[in-house]
């Protein structure tokens, strides 16, 4: 992503936001794959990451599959799945995966996961349109 793009502030992966959470997205084997540590400033209550931060991050993890592939999108719809709670300083790992495109609208699936055993932390499903070019 150049310095120039218009994502360069984005808060979930733009290095021009010197607030936002910094994650590096790279597409791998038609996977968006990422990973993220959440620091105290990301705790909802009781030492847990908030669930806005993870709601982020899997709309990034899904956004990212297109933006990589070239496209531009929106989010149109999500429904996110939260399965366990998730410690402020436990390694994640994040995926995104297209599960089928249709015309503008792409469907695409996302996940957090615990890097030490893999479990599912939160899931998502969600529809975003694609910019026409």
């Amino acid at each position: 992503m150049s310095l120039e793009s218009s994502a360069n502030r984005c808060f979930v992966c733009g290095p021009g936001n010197a607030h936002g959470l910094q994650v590096a997205f790279r597409l791998d084997a038609g996977v968006c794959r990422a990973e993220f540590t959440p620091r105290a400033e990301h705790a909802g209550y009781d030492g847990v990451t908030h669930g806005g931060i993870l709601f982020s991050l899997l709309d990034d993890v899904m956004a990212n599959w297109l933006y990589l592939d070239g496209e531009q999108c929106f989010t149109a719809k999500v429904e996110v799945r939260y399965r366990q709670p998730l410690p402020v300083g436990t390694p994640i790992r994040l995926e995104g995966r297209l599960i089928r495109r249709k015309g503008r609208l792409a469907v695409l699936e996302g996940k957090v996961l615990r890097d030490d055993d893999g479990a599912v932390v939160v899931e998502a499903a969600g529809s975003f349109m694609v910019e026409p070019t």
